[in-house]
């Protein structure tokens, strides 16, 4: 008999996972849940998902794996949900918010009934939402921290992986403390610290317009997370509270130190705190996948002609390597070139570079 899968939340996250447990396990049988008809709709038509389910009881009496993919909040309140309802004896269940301590407490419900519940999260995305941009590839060589609660035991981690094959990803196993410690530092706080130094450039706009102008290039760029969901970042800073707040008066300190050097005019130690910084920075995996999802940017020097964007664009259709975003900065400190094209995946920007290289004598940077 086939095993039944029932996926919670069709986005971007739930519609990759569904497609990518269809990979690993071809006779899966997948039911699908989404209060977005259309995404529903979409899923059925994408084939990302067999049938659909009118409510979470209709999908999860008979699931053998179920998978949450709804922000954090709306993820504890489906756990409380499934609590309550007669599931499956030996189903799994797992989810795939951005946040672990307060889901992993949450789902205690569900281990006292005898249900394992496993904290997932895959930490992967994209500038685009909902289930059209799912896809196979989201999470291949990505991190996917698993965070199993007390007392589960390693043969039913092994059991998820299993399941997850099909997302080629890199599993790390770590406590939900960890998770939230690891995302704080490396997602969460620099998000807060993207969406500070845009409000702030919007107050000094006020007062000169040239400042929203001249923002367009190496600060757009920098900022760019600042961009994202204020309804799950809302979620995100209310359940990572702990963390985030610590890690803020870090911060401070941090900066009071360097307005200290600054008023002391130390220039040993402000030369000493941006070298550290480069040090570390320079030591980063650049081909790996972290926290936060990367931009695979194409920097191209053009010279202003008519129809040079147009010919760059065609040469890239004619070898079928599509981009997401394309734009031409103003602003170019810091920036190395004077087109930027975006691509879905760091081979297409390759396949990009390689081709505009090519066929043209204009420079290309991956920055």
């Amino acid at each position: 008999m086939a095993k039944k899968v029932f996926v919670i939340g069709l986005g971007l996250i739930g519609g990759s996972l569904a497609k990518n447990i269809k990979m690993g396990h071809p006779d899966a049988e997948i039911t699908g849940y989404d209060i977005s008809e259309k995404n529903i709709k979409l899923s059925k038509l994408l084939g990302i998902i067999d049938e659909s389910a009118d409510s979470l009881q209709e999908g999860s009496l008979e699931a053998d794996l179920i998978i949450i993919a709804v922000p954090v909040t709306a993820a504890e309140k489906v756990l409380d949900a499934l609590s309550s309802l007669p599931l499956k004896p030996g189903v799994l269940v797992t989810d795939a918010a951005s946040t672990k301590s307060t889901i992993v407490k949450r789902a205690e419900k569900l281990s006292a009934n005898g249900i394992t519940f496993i904290g997932g999260h895959p930490m992967a995305g994209s500038h685009k939402s909902g289930a059209g941009a799912a896809k196979d590839n989201l999470f291949e060589n990505a991190f996917y921290l698993l965070t199993p609660g007390m007392g589960i035991e390693d043969r039913h981690v092994e059991k998820l992986k299993g399941w997850l094959i099909g997302t080629r990803a890199n599993f790390l196993v770590v406590s939900p403390e960890t998770h939230d410690l690891l995302t704080g530092v490396i997602s969460h706080f620099p998000h807060i610290v993207a969406a500070g130094l845009v409000q702030q450039a919007e107050g000094y706009s006020k007062e000169n317009n040239l400042v929203a102008r001249l923002a367009a290039g190496g600060f757009r760029d920098i900022t760019r997370v600042a961009s994202s969901s204020p309804d799950m970042w809302r979620d995100i800073l209310l359940h990572n509270k702990d963390v985030l707040l610590a890690l803020m008066e870090d911060w401070l300190d941090m900066m009071n130190e360097v307005k200290g050097f600054m008023e002391a005019e130390d220039s040993t130690e402000i030369h000493r705190f941006f070298k550290n910084a480069k040090s570390f920075r320079d030591e980063l995996p650049q081909s790996a996948k972290g926290a936060i999802p990367a931009f695979y940017d194409l920097y191209i020097n053009i010279p202003d002609f008519a129809g040079v964007i147009s010919e760059i664009t065609g040469y890239l259709a004619n070898e079928e390597i599509s981009i997401t975003n394309i734009r031409i900065l103003e602003t170019r400190e810091e920036i190395y070139g004077v087109l930027v094209i975006s691509f879905q995946t760091d081979d297409d920007r390759e396949k990009a570079a390689a081709c505009i290289g090519r066929l043209t004598d204009y420079e290309t940077i991956l920055a």
